[in-house]
């Protein structure tokens, strides 16, 4: 015996919030922050752009077309350069955060719509909307069981996105309520993403950024010419959380209820190192603790205290967060993410060559880095760092910080977000003339038409 469907599924609640905004409509605030995200999607893509993995994806990929593959001579067709763009701008582990999930909306988000606008809606206004929407419903996702799907194995910006890029190219081009229903129905399908990429530092978890953007375009472009999804495909017993969370209860007016109305768009963090989010602000406690002036050959024992909910992916197995595997790794290895910071004042995206994962300065300190379960920690609400340090005189020090900087309570400024787009263009390979004419082309692209062909290098 089947359970009674819902009269008005929530996918359908959703739908009907996202066809009443218009282009032009948005908060002040909500289309600062897309501008910003434009910006530092871009410039990640080419940091990216002479990586393996990135050479690997792209020739990898065998369709062409006509659509920018950001930092590359070669177009493909708007799902091809979706994930292309998509893996490499989370590819470094440098993109956007939302802390309430946590996932990445910017490196899913972003490359979906451009690519679909520029094959299908050069409508710049619709772009900004449609990455607008796209974001809200992936970091509104995030929060109906929050800390389940990470729990579950899968990774949330994989599952979330596939159905936030929908929703974004969706809205970019035009469709209606009925067909955004059934995009998020056929996303649903296309969702995946397990992250098992942790026990050997390998690169799935960065496609999974560019799987998901190319999921989206593929959903709407279904739903757009009448291929009918579930809609009751977020809480339906066989549903996505069903599948990603195991479970299909959920605070599903997270998701719905003031949409449109109030934008956590607002509130993502830009990280100011390239590695694994809830890490950064122990990276700045141990920078903080160095400028002490202690010394880590001083230092007889590090404590931190965490969330549970961070211990499988940051802090376990001990052994390999101390000693990481590979420079992939070391991004998810806050001992070693602390002690970089302390050691060398920060962490770079040199901190992830071969040759530093093992210096032996760092890797002493990372020896003596441990933690206990903090159960107060506001994680996943809010990201904390602290340190405990006992010197070898028995004598102890700590360092704490309350909150993510670059995050809602200490965001980046426009200016700081710039100078991280110029960082990241240099370690691609570009020069200050063609960064400047870019970040000029993107000031005015939600106002103009997307043409993205000055790019293609």
């Amino acid at each position: 015996m089947t359970s009674e469907l819902p009269k008005i599924s929530v996918a359908e609640t959703l739908a009907r919030k996202i066809v009443a905004l218009k282009a032009g409509d948005l908060p002040a605030t909500t289309a600062r922050k897309c501008e910003d995200l434009l910006i530092d999607v871009v410039g990640l893509c080419v940091t990216a752009r002479n990586q393996d993995y990135i050479a690997s994806a792209l020739t990898g990929w065998d369709d062409d077309g006509p659509c920018t593959v950001i930092g590359h001579a070669r177009t493909l067709n708007a799902s091809g350069a979706a994930f292309v763009n998509g893996t490499a701008a989370h590819g470094e582990d440098f993109d956007d955060t939302f802390e309430g999930g946590p996932v990445h909306a910017g490196a899913v988000i972003v490359p979906a719509v451009l690519a679909a606008c520029e094959r299908h809606q050069p409508d710049g206004r619709m772009a900004q909307l449609g990455i607008a929407v796209g974001t809200e419903v992936l970091c509104r996702l995030s929060l109906v069981v929050p800390k389940a799907v990470h729990k579950a194995g899968f990774h949330p910006t994989a599952i979330f996105g596939a159905m936030g890029a929908a929703a974004g190219v969706g809205t970019a081009l035009g469709l209606n309520a009925a067909q955004i229903v059934d995009a998020f129905g056929i996303a649903g399908s296309m969702a995946g993403g397990i992250i098992e990429y942790l026990a050997e530092g390998a690169w799935t978890k960065r496609l999974h950024a560019g799987w998901a953007a190319q999921s989206g375009i593929r959903a709407a472009l279904l739903a757009r010419q009448g291929f009918v999804g579930p809609r009751t495909v977020f809480e339906g017993v066989h549903g996505l959380f069903h599948g990603f969370a195991h479970t299909t209860t959920g605070d599903y007016d997270a998701l719905t209820g003031d949409f449109g109305s109030r934008w956590v768009t607002d509130t993502l963090a830009f990280k100011p190192y390239p590695c694994g989010t809830m890490a950064q602000p122990y990276i700045d406690c141990a920078r903080s603790l160095a400028a002490r002036g202690v010394k880590s050959e001083d230092i007889a024992e590090i404590v931190c205290e965490v969330a549970e909910g961070t211990v499988h992916r940051l802090w376990e197995p001990l052994a390999d967060k101390q000693r990481p595997r590979n420079g992939y790794a070391a991004k998810f290895a806050v001992p070693y993410l602390l002690a970089t910071g302390f050691v060398h004042g920060g962490v770079g995206l040199s901190a992830f060559t071969e040759a530093a994962i093992g210096d032996p300065l760092v890797l002493a300190l990372a020896a003596k880095v441990k933690f206990v379960i903090d159960p107060d920690n506001p994680y996943p609400a809010n990201y904390t760092g602290h340190i405990k340090a006992t010197m070898n005189d028995g004598s102890v020090i700590e360092q704490r910080q309350p909150h993510l900087r670059g995050g809602a309570q200490e965001p980046l400024t426009r200016q700081d977000v710039t100078d991280k787009f110029l960082l990241n263009a240099a370690h691609g390979g570009w020069d200050k003339p063609q960064s400047d004419a870019t970040l000029k082309l993107l000031a005015g692209l939600y106002q103009g038409r997307i043409d993205l062909r000055p790019l293609r290098n």
